[in-house]
């Protein structure tokens, strides 16, 4: 069960990402952003704040779409277009 709700939350995190920055991807792409884009989110949050997020919460929600829009920022500046 745990792999799927990965599964839903980053295509959650990716779609809203996708919103925030104006980038339309496919429901696979929505998935791979929102997965990776929680991993940064989390480093941030522990770095910055010294707290680990390692359960569903809005601040974790929060700090994955903040994540997930920083590597679409990422992607278009070294490509010049989004995924």
């Amino acid at each position: 069960m745990g792999i799927v709700l990965w599964i839903l939350f980053g295509a959650v995190v990716g779609w809203l990402a996708g919103l925030v920055m104006g980038d339309k991807k496919s429901l696979l792409m929505n998935i791979v952003v929102g997965i990776i884009g929680s991993f940064i989110g989390s480093w941030i949050s522990t770095a910055i704040f010294h707290t680990q997020l390692v359960e569903f919460t809005w601040q974790g929600l929060l700090f994955s779409v903040i994540g997930a829009c920083i590597l679409i920022a990422i992607k278009r500046a070294i490509t010049g277009k989004g995924f």
